[in-house]
């Protein structure tokens, strides 16, 4: 640890403290202390390593010394853990907004009851900030632009998980030349299978941590080292992508998982019952706040177990719910790849894909899948090549021959077919009954304002022809995001007329995200996980779409496409 990470502590605590109104003399120790830490010369870890103590540090007294030696032994200190657990977590985030110091959070939290950044944005969008003191429209609209800058920069800077998951999969490749290394596991966003990664985390057990992180620092498209030290090494991959290597202790490896998989709110929440009990929660273990021995948990279960939770599997781990459901012996089974028995979303060549209709279900029944859906696009996109009302027929046709010619699976006559700024379908009702199965989607006019796109999608889902709803809220990564809809209309009317709503596995679409398909299924709406597929390989996008339905809390009853090939005709009514 550094010592800007070591003042960032101090200088967190301060924050806290104010926000608790507090003393303002041990608000200024601890922001003094974080200025004069910052503008150190020496590393404060490489002296107390070297010497086992701290060295004198100007303007900090004993008490904030023996804090720092804390930090460095265990990467925390005490007053900071008690401090945090009695603060809601979503105010941590709100402290790190520019703009927004620890006066102003509490102003909104007392007055208007803001605990997270997403409540901050309601009540600046519903024009509650400007009615309290010292406020007004102006510092209304400037605090809702900072937030924005704040969730764009944040947004900007992350990874998608199908970047992060093959760059990760090359450095174990490299790494498994290296002997001394016994374990190596993802943790952090990457474990959680979230949709975007800060960076990516990685934990090891090693017989010889120097070695192993001399082999890491090494490794092939590593073009910046940020920091390495006795156990623990920050490298640039590429020059993109940050990613850390931390060696841990063998016999606190259950307890270093859990706490560098997080998330950070998950943590707090998990901290906070270890406090009741007297105990304090961090990487190493428990440690009794009055005999001042800790707990070790070699195994990730064991702090589960102690705090007398279920455990929770890593992609749940985002304070929604899972602790209580934990408690409560209700956690879900949730949908595994191997549930899936096909895909109802795949492009041929005949419209943009680059695969035939026979090629598509060659390979779909290698997987094992007992049905797929060719669903080419209609004409509206015209730069995929859509099919015009003729070709659809002849494309209709072409499906039925490769199903009568091809055992073992089931190949299913469908369309992605668009849906006009108008509201209304590509193709016409007559065409549209001769097919298996309609996905409506929209591809154009995505600037629409928000009344006019959740009239243009409700028309889509209450026409009797369609069956899913693709990608639904049409955003992609790095290029845009999710179109202006009223969802809870869309998604009522998806309830109503019992219609799918997608889970897109592409990996620049990921959509349903997780938060709108745990909503799906809290409504009892049906969900389909497709690929999107348009060349062979992107089947194996499928896993994505699992990881999303995961951390949504999906079981497989809850997803269509777990369904036998009998029971999807059924559905469908074919």
């Amino acid at each position: 640890m550094n010592n800007f990470e070591v003042a960032a502590f101090f200088k967190k605590m301060a924050s806290l403290l104010e926000f608790r109104g507090e003393n303002p003399f041990r608000i200024k120790a601890y922001e003094k202390a974080a200025r004069n830490i910052k503008s150190l010369d020496e590393e404060l870890s490489a002296y107390y390593d070297q010497k086992g103590r701290v060295p004198k540090i100007p303007g900090v007294g004993q008490a904030t010394k023996e804090k720092v030696a804390e930090i460095l032994d265990t990467g925390t200190f005490r007053e900071y853990e008690e401090t945090v657990a009695d603060i809601p977590p979503g105010i941590l985030d709100i402290l790190d907004i520019p703009g927004i110091g620890p006066k102003t959070a509490k102003l909104f939290y007392e007055r208007l009851d803001v605990t997270s950044v997403d409540d901050l944005v309601k009540a600046a969008e519903q024009h509650r900030i400007r009615r309290l003191p010292r406020m007004g429209p102006g510092k209304e609209e400037n605090i809702l632009r900072s937030v924005q800058r704040y969730l764009e920069n944040s947004e900007r800077k992350r990874t998608p998980l199908a970047t992060a998951v093959p760059i990760v999969e090359l450095i174990r490749e490299e790494l498994n030349a290296c002997p001394c290394i016994k374990e190596l596991i993802d943790a952090g966003s990457l474990r959680r299978r979230k949709d975007t990664l800060g960076d990516i985390n990685l934990l090891a057990l090693s017989d010889n941590p120097e070695e192993t992180l001399d082999c890491f620092a090494n490794l092939s498209d590593i073009t910046e080292v940020i920091d390495k030290n006795n156990d623990f090494c920050s490298v640039v991959y590429r020059g993109e992508v940050r990613i850390d290597l931390r060696i841990v202790p063998e016999e606190s490896f259950g307890s270093f998982l859990q706490y560098y998989t997080g998330s950070k709110k998950h943590n707090r929440h998990l901290q906070y019952l270890a406090l009741q009990r007297g105990y304090i929660l961090n990487e190493y273990g428990f440690t009794n706040t009055e005999a001042d021995d800790t707990i070790r948990c070699e195994e990730e279960k064991q702090v589960y177990d102690f705090l007398g939770i279920d455990y929770p599997v890593p992609e749940l781990r985002e304070d929604r719910g899972e602790i209580e459901a934990g408690m409560q012996n209700r956690l879900p089974e949730l949908i595994e790849i191997g549930d899936i028995k096909g895909d109802l979303h795949v492009h041929s060549t005949w419209s943009d894909g680059k695969n035939t209709i026979e090629e598509l279900a060659l390979d779909a029944r290698e997987r094992g899948y007992e049905y797929i859906a060719i669903t080419d696009h209609s004409p509206s996109t015209a730069i995929a090549n859509g099919l015009s009302d003729k070709r659809l027929m002849e494309h209709a046709r072409e499906v039925e021959k490769a199903d009568e010619n091809i055992d073992g699976i089931r190949i299913l006559s469908g369309t992605e077919c668009d849906i006009r700024s108008n509201g209304k379908l590509d193709y016409s009702n007559r065409l549209l009954e001769n097919l298996d199965i309609v996905i409506a989607a929209v591809h154009a006019g995505l600037e629409q304002q928000e009344k006019t796109m959740t009239k243009r999608m409700v028309a889509a889902l209450e026409d009797e022809h369609v069956d899913i709803l693709a990608h639904p809220t049409g955003r992609k990564f790095g290029k845009r995001g999710a179109y202006d809809f009223d969802l809870e209309k869309v998604f009522q009317t998806a309830l109503d007329n019992d219609k799918i709503l997608e889970i897109n596995s592409s990996p620049k679409r990921l959509d349903l995200n997780d938060t709108h398909a745990r909503i799906a299924k809290e409504m009892g709406i049906k969900v389909a996980i497709n690929t999107d597929t348009h060349r062979l390989d992107n089947f194996n996008n499928i896993r994505y779409g699992v990881d999303v339905a995961r951390r949504a809390w999906l079981e497989p009853k809850d997803v269509v496409n777990t369904r036998k090939l009998k029971d999807i005709e059924s559905l469908l009514g074919i």
